[in-house]
């Protein structure tokens, strides 16, 4: 049974009560040995739970029970209200099938099915597999009585190749005999892998986890299956099109993910890689790099057995150059996880019944970093008592008026903050009553949580200590931004867009200060950047310096790929930024090739500031592929 719950709708995909063995192994993937030794081991009142990852789809599920079971029983019920549960095995009136199969109704509360299952009494040759996604609610009891399987891929992209190529039959492969066509399912099963492996590197690789399934590489399989068909002109695009809008494209939500896509796309079909004159280790694509690693050399046959054979030869542990990512993303991959341990460390340590009801002791001892903090970052400061007036609306220029708003909204934050925290300390302290505000907040940062407050009027850092440090750390470097405003020295200094908390609505305050100064519309501009000199056809720039560039290293003249010893991230020189109407910046960027990388707040890659140009020379595709991508100085 696949259950999910939104609300008091259940939908239920599959329900299969089996009689055959179960599967031996804790992992379990379409193609993995676990799944072809069975065993009768299991006892017949032990429930097999195969634990899924979120949207797995349930062709693969079904597949896999209809290969290795005798029978099985499926049934969709799609937002079922009040189910009951029965048991017809326990009925006399029900009809009982001669593979001792039963039908299972489910219920939203799974704890009846826990109780049904301890009940019951089923005859010697029953078993029953349970599928399942990750759900809070899910009865410990029913888990820990089951045996547990996880169905997932295989790791590293020799295994996903091989899954592939042992679902696909050879007839399959050598279908008409076509050649392009056998190459061209060979690029699929490669593209499928490297677009799954890359999750590994998240969010350098990808922004996100995407659910890129054998679902996918099905309907791929039958785009290419069906262009052939009849010795039509295989269209490329065509096939380019489907796979990026409707298919693997159709999880992607981030548009720079979608751009690493498109390049793949462009890459593994087109062609120019499968032309028969070049041999597989010739063929390059129009900027030089090789479409696939130096030891795959794409067979000129349509054998199944000479596809296995070319991955077999490729190593098992995967190569960053595999997925074009840089030779030194392990650094990158290790500072995140690190920092993934380091959360779930926190989490580990919140203290048992934290904020659930009021213990002095308990939260004198949790809160006292939190409280001490805050009051050494405040100290030689006047932000908590400093008084500043609403802005007016008499600013001429749109650039003071946002420095005069950001530094009000600062301030108001910082005695927000303030005022909170010390409610919190007068209760611990014992002068002052305990409210439903201070029991939220004492409750969020017992554990390790941001207050949603304080997220509420500026999202931030999740954890608490370095929310507050960032808050100061801004809220002071506003003072000197309106102070420079004042003197109308700002735009002539470099800036520091990390110490705003809006650095995006910054630009577009400059952008509608020069459509001012140029008597045109905000529309008609457009965002133009350069690293070697001011922009020489920009009525107002700014000059932003502290930027950082991860996936590869750029001297203010060209990009250059990353050593393995490469540090993760790297400072760029500072870069002039501007607004400027749409003619001028086209006669500036057909100059040279170039491309766009997002510039984001943080290392985590969630916000978006801008884009920027840099050079790049005549393959973009490179370093779309490295996951090149910049951010703001991190505080």
């Amino acid at each position: 049974m696949l259950v999910r719950e939104d609300g008091t709708q259940v939908s239920i995909f599959i329900v299969s009560i089996i009689r055959h063995s179960v599967f031996e192994g804790m992992k379990l993937s379409p193609s993995s040995e676990p799944r072809r030794r069975l065993h009768r081991t299991l006892q017949k009142w032990e429930a097999v739970l195969i634990i899924i990852s979120q949207g797995r789809p349930i062709p693969e599920l079904a597949e896999l029970l209809r290969n290795h079971c005798e029978t099985t029983i499926m049934r969709s019920l799609l937002q079922a209200r009040d189910l009951e549960l029965m048991w017809p095995v326990h009925s006399e009136n029900a009809p009982e099938m001669e593979t001792g199969f039963a039908w299972l109704h489910l219920v939203t509360a799974p704890s009846l099915l826990e109780k049904e299952l301890n009940a019951l009494r089923p005859k010697a040759g029953f078993r029953l597999r349970l599928t399942a996604e990750v759900h809070p609610k899910f009865p410990p009891i029913l888990l820990q009585s089951s045996l547990k399987i996880t169905y997932e891929a295989p790791p590293g992209l020799k295994k996903n190749l091989l899954r592939t190529y042992e679902s696909w039959t050879p007839e399959q492969i050598s279908k008409g005999g076509v050649l392009a066509r056998a190459q061209s399912l060979f690029c699929l099963a490669w593209f499928h892998a490297v677009c799954q492996e890359r999750r590994n590197y998240i969010p350098q690789g990808w922004t996100k986890f995407y659910e890129f399934s054998l679902s996918d590489l099905r309907a791929g399989f039958e785009i290419i299956d069906r262009l052939f068909e009849g010795g039509k002109t295989f269209q490329w695009e065509f096939v380019h099109g489907l796979l990026e809008s409707a298919i693997y494209g159709g999880r992607i939500d981030n548009p720079s993910d979608l751009r690493i896509l498109r390049s793949y796309l462009e890459q593994f079909f087109s062609a120019r890689l499968l032309s028969s004159s070049l041999s597989g280790g010739q063929r390059k694509s129009r900027g030089g790099t090789r479409f696939f690693p130096p030891q795959i050399s794409l067979p000129n046959s349509c054998s199944i057995l000479d596809y296995r054979s070319v991955i077999e030869n490729l190593p098992e542990d995967d190569r960053p150059a595999f997925f074009g990512l840089p030779a030194n993303i392990e650094r990158s991959s290790q500072r995140i996880i690190s920092s993934q341990v380091i959360s779930q460390l926190r989490v580990l340590s919140r203290l048992v019944a934290t904020g659930s009801k009021f213990d002095r002791e308990l939260w004198s001892n949790g809160l006292s970093p939190v409280l001490n903090l805050w009051k050494k970052l405040n100290q030689g400061s006047t932000l908590i008592h400093q008084k500043v007036a609403p802005p007016t609306e008499g600013h001429g220029s749109p650039v003071l008026s946002f420095i005069t708003l950001e530094q009000f909204n600062a301030i108001r934050l910082v005695q927000s903050i303030h005022q909170s925290l010390a409610a919190l300390s007068k209760v611990i302290r014992g002068t002052q009553l305990l409210t439903p505000e201070v029991q939220k907040l004492a409750t969020a940062l017992l554990n390790q949580e941001c207050p949603s407050t304080w997220q509420n009027k500026w999202e931030g850092p999740e954890e608490p200590m370095q929310y507050l440090r960032a808050v100061v750390t801004r809220a002071l470097a506003t003072q000197s931004w309106v102070e420079r405003a004042g003197r109308q020295a700002l735009l002539s200094d470099t800036l520091d867009l990390s110490e705003l908390f809006h650095p995006d609505t910054f630009l577009n305050a400059l952008r509608q200060e020069t459509a001012r100064s140029l008597g045109c519309s905000m529309d008609s501009l457009v965002f133009v950047s350069s690293w070697r000199s001011p922009i020489a056809q920009a009525k107002l720039q700014v000059k932003v310096g502290g930027l950082q560039l991860e996936g590869c290293s750029f001297d203010g003249v060209h990009l250059c790929e990353n050593q393995h010893d490469s540090p993760s991230v790297s400072a760029v020189p500072p870069c002039y930024m501007a607004w400027v109407p749409q003619n001028s910046a086209a006669d500036s960027a057909a100059s040279e090739e170039s491309i766009w990388l997002p510039l984001y707040t943080s290392s985590e890659r969630v916000k978006v500031v801008t884009h920027i140009c840099l050079p790049c020379g005549a393959n973009p595709n490179q370093w779309i592929q490295t996951g090149a991508a910049l951010f703001l100085k991190q505080q």
